[in-house]
């Protein structure tokens, strides 16, 4: 199904923002570009929600797991 394939790939867009963030590319790289612009919209407000881990980012599996549970809720 064409909407299960649009879970899985932005998915797979969160994935690679978390893994571009370890490599700590330029801001002004295109991937990095693309994938913060693609994945901003809906980490931010995560973050802010969030309390302080001490630096640890753990939006991203927020993000992953309300997908999830959307994607089975839809699907």
């Amino acid at each position: 199904m064409l909407l299960a394939r649009i879970f899985d790939l932005y998915s797979l867009v969160i994935l690679a923002a978390v893994v571009l963030s370890w490599v700590r590319l330029p801001p002004d790289n295109p991937i990095v570009r693309v994938t913060s612009a693609l994945t901003e919209p809906l980490l931010a407000p995560i973050r802010r929600v969030l309390p302080d881990m001490g630096g640890l980012d753990l939006s991203a599996l927020v993000l992953l797991l309300a997908l999830r549970f959307v994607r089975g809720l839809l699907l």
